[in-house]
């Protein structure tokens, strides 16, 4: 793996870390705090859960550059944005922790942060569709 991939991906997964941060911390925090607290549980913000955010960054990051070196800018959206964000609230939506109220705004911005991390990836390591 060349200097310029393994630079796509950390660009990629800084990306992929400040866009979720901004979402979940800020834009949907409240409905996080609302639901969990509706639940009778606090919602999970110790320094171990940002961290493990921080993996699920670099893993996903580095899913979306091998997906998009085997298919194309359009293929790799949907994959990636099916495995890294539909498979997740499925899974959270069944356990009953996931605030349907976040979805509006979750939804498109996911979409957003999913074609940016490809279009980085793609202007970083220059790769042509």
């Amino acid at each position: 793996m060349s200097t310029k991939n393994i630079l796509a991906i950390v660009v990629a997964f800084i990306w992929i870390s400040i866009s979720e941060f901004i979402r979940n911390s800020y834009l949907v925090h409240s409905h996080w705090i609302e639901h969990f607290g509706k639940l009778g549980i606090a919602f999970p913000e110790a320094p171990v859960n940002g961290a493990v955010w921080g993996l699920w960054s670099l893993v996903f990051a580095i899913l979306i550059y091998t997906i998009y070196q085997r298919f194309t800018f359009l293929e790799t959206f949907v994959i990636g944005w099916v495995v890294g964000f539909v498979m997740m609230w499925l899974v959270i939506g069944n356990l009953g922790v996931l605030p349907y109220s976040i979805l509006p705004i979750a939804i498109p911005l996911s979409m957003l942060e999913v074609f940016l991390t490809i279009y980085l990836i793609k202007w970083i390591s220059k790769k042509q569709v």
